[in-house]
C-alpha cells in the first residue's frame, strides 16, 4: 500500500526532526564513566578426605588425639555415623565414595561390583564415584592414596594413586603429592593400621595397641596438615579437610564412626539427629518394602494376623491405597489386603479374586485423614470354620467388623508395601508421614489395642512374642526401614523418597524429644561424597542419585564472606 502525503503534512514531520537534532547537539556527551573493577575472589576451594579405618567415634572422643582435636575446633563434626545395613569395609567406602546408600548401590565385595538383591531379575543400578564428576566439572587433579589395592583399583580414575602398602607410606606420598602438584583439588587418603590393631585386642581405647594406633594415625594427620600449609599456592586456596572413618569397629562388628568437617572460617559445632525424622511418602512412587519375605508376612487362608500403623496425611485425597499387602484394586478385583485414603476417611478392603474368592469389601476405619496423627489397625482371626473375622481400629477404637471367610485366600505375591497402590485409577495425590508399623501373627483383641495405642517401649507389649515386624521408620537418612522385631526383615526404599525433620510434632507411640530445636543432622557415610561436591561447588544434579546430606550448606554464614 502506498502513503501519500502532501507538503502541509510534511512540513510539521520536517520541524520535528529538526527539533530533535538541533537537541541532541545542544549539550556535550558526557564523560566517559569507569567503574571500579569488581574484585573476584582468586582462592580455590579444594579437599582432602582422610579415613582412618576402623576408628570409632566414641573411641576416637575418649582418646581425644591433639591433632584431631585442633582440627575439631573449626568443624563441623559428630562421633554417631549411622552405619547402613551393611557396614563392612566395602560397603561403607562405597558409601563413602559415590554418595549413595548401600540399599542402591549393593555395593559389599572386594570387587566393588554391585550383587543383585535376591530374588530380583533387577539389573543392580551403577553409580558414579565422586572422582569421576570432579574430573568432568572442573579443571582440577585428584589423589587416592590407600594400601588396599581393591579401593585404588575403585578409584582408579585419579590423576594419581601410588602404590603403597603401609600407613607410613601412605603419609609419605601424600606429603610428596601435594608438595609436587599445585593443581591438585582432591584428595583421598586411607589409613589402615587402626584397623589392624582393633583386631587384635580390641576397638577400645582401653586396648593399648588400639589406642597407639590411633595417636600414630593422628601424628600423620599433623604432618600431613602441615604439607597443606607449606604449599606454595596456600594462599590462593580454600581447604576442606574432611576426617572420617569407613565404619568403627570390624567387619563382623561394624559400630558408628565419625566425621569432622574442618575449615578455617568454621566455628566449632556437633551436629546430632533431633527430634522425630520420617519419610515424606509422596506421590506415586515413593515406596517402602519387604523385598523377600519368605512367607512370613502371608495373610493366607486361615492365618491370623494384626497391622498397625501411625499415620499422619498432609491432605485428603480419593482413592489411593498407601498400606498393603496384595494387588491394586480395580472395580471389584483385589486379592489381599489394603489400607486406602478415601478423602477425609480411611478404609481397609480385602478380597481373593485371584484365590477364588469374592472380590473387594471395605470397612470403614474412621476419619483418619484430618492432617493429624492417628493409630489405624485391622485385625483379621480365624473364628471356626464358618468365621474369619476382620476388624477395623482408630485410635484404639473398634470401628467395624465382618465376616470375610468368602474371600477365601488373602496370600498374594505382592509386597508389604508402605506407599502408593492403585485403586480405580484415581490419582496419585498421596502425601502423608508414617511410623511404628507393626504386624503380630496373631489377632490382638479390642482391650490390648486400646490399652497399647500409645505403647512407646514396644518390648513392654503383651504380645510381644508374636511381633514379627516392627519398623519405626525414623532411622533419619539411608535407603533402608530396618525391623526391630525379634524376627522378620527390613524394608527398602525406592522412588524419590525424603526424610524430613518433624521435630516435636510425634504419633501418640513417639516419645518427643526435647531437644527438637533448630537443626537435625544425621550423617551417614554417603555425606563423604556430596560435601566433596558441595566444597568443590559442582551442583549435585537429582540425577546423580545421591542421597548424601551435603550438611555444609547449612552453615554457609561462617564461610561465605
Amino acid at each position: 500500500m502506498k502513503l501519500h502525503l502532501n507538503i502541509k503534512q510534511i512540513l510539521p514531520l520536517l520541524a520535528l526532526v529538526a527539533i530533535i537534532y538541533s537537541g541532541c547537539k545542544k549539550y556535550d556527551n558526557p564523560p566517559p564513566f569507569f567503574e571500579e573493577p569488581i574484585t573476584r575472589s582468586t582462592v580455590q576451594r579444594k579437599v582432602i578426605v582422610i579415613s582412618i579405618d576402623g576408628l570409632t567415634g566414641s573411641e576416637l572422643k575418649a582418646i581425644a588425639p591433639p591433632v584431631i582435636e585442633g582440627l575439631r575446633k573449626t568443624s563441623k563434626y559428630t562421633y554417631d555415623v549411622l552405619r547402613g545395613s551393611v557396614a563392612n569395609d566395602v560397603a561403607s567406602w562405597a558409601s563413602m565414595l559415590n554418595g549413595v546408600s548401600y540399599a542402591k548401590h549393593l555395593i559389599k565385595e572386594d570387587d566393588f561390583l554391585p550383587t543383585p538383591k535376591a530374588n530380583s531379575h533387577e539389573t543392580p543400578a551403577v553409580f558414579r564415584n565422586s572422582f569421576d564428576y570432579i574430573l568432568q566439572y572442573k579443571s582440577l587433579k585428584t589423589a587416592i592414596v590407600t594400601p588396599w589395592p581393591n579401593l585404588r583399583n575403585y578409584l582408579r580414575i585419579a590423576d594419581f594413586a601410588p602404590v603403597v602398602s603401609t600407613d607410613v607410606a601412605v603419609k609419605d606420598s601424600v606429603i610428596n603429592i601435594l608438595n609436587a602438584q599445585t593443581q591438585l583439588g582432591a584428595m583421598v587418603v586411607n589409613f589402615k593400621d587402626v584397623q589392624v590393631a582393633g583386631n587384635n585386642g580390641g576397638y577400645i581405647a582401653t586396648n593399648a595397641d588400639y589406642k597407639n594406633a590411633v595417636l600414630k594415625a593422628d601424628e600423620y594427620v599433623g604432618n600431613i596438615v602441615t604439607a597443606i600449609k607449606a604449599r606454595k599456592t596456600y594462599a590462593n586456596e580454600d581447604w576442606l579437610i574432611i576426617l572420617t572413618s569407613n565404619h568403627g569397629g570390624s567387619n563382623s562388628d561394624p559400630k558408628p564412626g565419625f566425621l569432622i568437617a574442618s575449615q578455617k572460617n568454621l566455628k566449632e559445632e556437633e551436629v546430632k539427629k533431633t527430634g522425630f525424622n520420617t519419610i515424606l511418602f509422596k506421590g506415586g512412587t515413593t515406596i517402602a518394602e519387604v523385598l523377600n519375605d519368605n512367607g512370613l508376612y502371608d495373610p493366607g487362608e486361615t492365618k491370623d494376623f494384626t497391622v498397625q500403623m501411625q499415620v499422619k496425611f498432609n491432605v485428603q485425597t480419593s482413592y489411593p491405597g498407601f498400606l498393603s499387602k496384595g494387588t491394586s484394586m480395580i472395580g471389584s478385583a483385589i486379592t489381599g489386603w489394603m489400607f486406602r485414603q478415601g478423602g477425609a476417611g480411611v478404609s481397609a478392603a480385602v478380597g481373593g479374586t485371584l484365590n477364588g474368592g469374592s472380590g473387594k469389601v471395605e470397612y470403614n476405619t474412621g476419619n483418619a485423614a484430618d492432617l493429624s496423627w492417628h493409630t489405624i489397625t485391622m485385625t483379621v482371626k480365624m473364628d471356626n470354620a464358618t468365621t474369619r473375622t476382620l476388624t477395623t481400629y482408630l485410635d484404639g477404637v473398634q470401628m467395624t467388623t465382618a465376616n470375610i471367610l468368602s474371600r477365601r485366600s488373602l496370600s498374594s505375591t505382592e509386597k508389604l508395601t508402605i506407599g502408593y497402590k492403585n485403586v480405580d485409577n484415581g490419582g496419585t495425590g498421596l502425601s502423608f508421614q508414617a511410623a511404628d508399623l507393626l504386624y503380630f501373627n496373631t489377632a490382638l483383641d479390642a482391650a490390648t489395642i486400646l490399652a497399647n495405642k500409645g505403647l512407646k517401649d514396644i518390648t513392654q507389649h503383651p504380645k510381644y512374642a508374636n511381633l514379627k515386624g516392627y519398623w519405626p521408620i525414623n532411622e533419619g537418612a539411608e535407603g533402608i526401614l530396618s525391623n526391630k522385631a525379634p524376627g522378620g526383615y527390613d524394608m527398602f526404599l525406592s522412588g524419590p523418597y525424603t526424610w524430613v525433620s518433624l521435630g516435636k510434632d510425634v504419633p501418640v507411640s513417639v516419645t518427643p524429644d526435647p531437644n527438637a530445636s533448630g537443626k537435625s543432622i544425621l550423617l551417614t557415610s554417603s555425606a563423604v561424597s556430596t560435601t566433596m561436591l558441595y566444597w568443590l561447588n559442582i551442583k549435585i544434579l537429582p540425577e546423580f542419585g545421591m542421597d548424601g546430606n551435603p550438611f555444609l550448606n547449612q552453615f554457609e554464614i561462617e564461610f561465605l564472606k
